[in-house]
């Protein structure tokens, strides 16, 4: 049944190579450089305490999580904790639907499986690389705290939760990845599940403190690095992968190779007169991604949009901290700043269902369906137009729904719903040019050099974290300004300009223009 693992092992990190170093040397670094420049921001132990009461407001928690202790490693492991655990799930996921559900897919896993191939080992090998990147970034990482010099104990609690939460969303991947026919629907699964663990952790540590503890990113969070160490929550991730991972394995004896236990449900002889156009098939192929993505931000809008009523509240045993605060734009300036910041998180969010929905043109020309539908009247710009259409207009309705749930929820408490909800639309929608840059980038790749279509996602990646980490770090301005996010007005907490949305909204269609053309001159399938 593991016949081949150690062969298709070795296939999956020739392939990943480079893919996988990227990861684990980001990851890893991370932790690290957040902790040597807060040791340079707080270098007392009054700086601490001050920075300490600001970060116990409801909102900030809500956002990321309680500070558990008044330390360098603390203050670290809460500003990176869930940036690292998310960024390290979704690796695991990534990985592990890659080298089984991506390969059976596209046809490739049957060619191998013709071979003297175990039926357990394409899984079993996709696992073990996974969980070796991993234990990498874990080590690397509780190694880089140690060198800056923090307890070794918090930085190996650190490490072993970064490590674990990976393990556990890699199980969770080889179960999503047994229920479907399309690697998309076992990783749009998976990143739920993800995305889900995040928002029930949010709402459990400012309401039912059990919630948290019904969330991995909680159980993350409450080992407590640098804060009195509780190395009995790893337990509760083993448990919790072993389980998911048994299950994976089950699932795969119970279907056929290319099959989903969730089968495809066969449609009508003739396609109905509403699938006659390449956008009806369009939106057919996006439906479900879209109206899943709708869902999760309408809860997150609502959510965060709760939250941000808490900031308000703020206090600061360090008066002149909360005198500096006043002077930037008093209380309902910090809520606006506030906001400015949780709608930039959104968009970039969202960005993740854009290059999503423009990256499906390269999956249709690989599984090689959009052949058939060339051969009729469709021609190319017109089947590309037809699904970059859900690109800009799902990435629109997306930010609609996320400021139009977080204005109802937060104006509903400071009894302002139609003000604030107009107010956080339009704090939402002032991302959309920065979004749609990547969906041009997608576009150009795919037109230009489809083989590198992929780097699209890698272009998010490094935007997040320019726009989340880069400040602290202390990089030139003119690197954090590679990323279009850094330049979108931090609305409603700044006055808006429209020369950055202009500008970007100009950079996203010569993009877009650039793959359209190569699109239309290049040929087809592009292997």
């Amino acid at each position: 049944m593991m016949t081949g693992t150690g062969a298709l092992a070795r296939l999956a990190l020739r392939l990943d190579r480079v893919r996988l170093t990227v990861w684990v040397l980001g990851l890893a670094v991370m932790p690290m450089g957040t902790a040597a420049n807060y040791q340079k921001l707080y270098p007392t132990e009054a700086d601490l305490q001050a920075v300490s009461g600001v970060l116990s407001n409801p909102s900030l928690v809500a956002l990321s999580g309680p500070l558990f202790g008044v330390s360098i490693g603390a203050l670290t492991a809460w500003k990176i904790g869930i940036t690292e655990f998310i960024l390290i799930g979704l690796m695991s996921v990534l990985t592990v639907i890659r080298h089984t559900r991506t390969e059976e897919e596209t046809g490739r896993l049957e060619l191998l499986r013709a071979t003297v191939i175990g039926r357990y080992a394409p899984l079993t090998a996709a696992l073990l690389v996974t969980v070796a990147a991993d234990v990498a970034i874990g080590l690397l990482a509780a190694l880089g705290l140690i060198g800056v010099g923090l307890d070794p104990a918090g930085a190996l609690a650190f490490g072993l939760a970064t490590t674990l939460f990976g393990v556990l969303f890699a199980a969770v991947a080889a179960a999503t990845a047994q229920l479907t026919q399309g690697a998309r629907a076992a990783t749009g699964i998976a990143g739920a599940v993800l995305g889900g663990t995040y928002l029930l952790r949010a709402v459990g540590d400012t309401g039912p403190t059990a919630l948290s503890w019904l969330s991995p990113t909680g159980w993350a969070l409450h080992m407590r690095p640098f804060a009195g160490e509780r190395w009995w929550v790893a337990l509760l991730f083993v448990a919790f992968a072993v389980l998911f991972g048994i299950i994976g394995y089950t699932l795969v004896d119970r279907r056929d190779v290319g099959a989903g236990l969730l089968a495809d449900r066969p449609g009508p002889a003739r396609a109905a007169p509403a699938l006659r156009s390449s956008l009806a098939l369009a939106w057919r192929l996006h439906r479900g991604l879209l109206i899943g993505w709708v869902v999760a931000l309408a809860a997150s809008g609502a959510v965060m949009g709760g939250a941000a009523s808490g900031i308000g509240n703020l206090q600061s045993p360090n008066q002149q901290l909360t005198d500096i605060l006043t002077r930037m734009g008093g209380r309902a300036g910090l809520t606006d700043a506030f906001l400015g910041a949780i709608y930039g998180i959104i968009g970039q969010l969202v960005a993740a269902y854009t290059i999503q929905a423009t990256l499906r043109l390269r999956q249709e020309e690989s599984s090689g369906r959009v052949e058939a539908l060339l051969a009729t009247r469709v021609g190319r710009l017109r089947w590309a137009g037809s699904h970059l259409t859900f690109a800009v207009a799902g990435t629109a309705l997306l930010l609609a729904v996320a400021g139009v749930a977080g204005g109802i929820v937060y104006g509903a408490q400071v009894h302002d719903v139609g003000g604030q909800t107009a107010r956080l639309l339009g704090a939402a929608l002032v991302q959309l040019p920065a979004a749609l840059v990547l969906a041009g980038l997608g576009t150009a790749l795919i037109g230009l050099a489809p083989r590198l279509s992929t780097l699209t996602w890698a272009a998010l990646i490094v935007s997040v974290l320019l726009v989340e980490l880069g400040a602290l770090f202390g990089l030139n301005q003119y690197v954090l300004d590679v990323t279009p996010f850094a330049h979108v007005p931090k609305l409603p907490g700044a006055a808006f300009t429209a020369a950055p949305v202009v500008w970007l909204t100009v950079v996203a269609l010569a993009l877009g223009a650039a793959g359209l053309a190569g699109l239309r001159r290049r040929d087809m399938p592009a292997t």
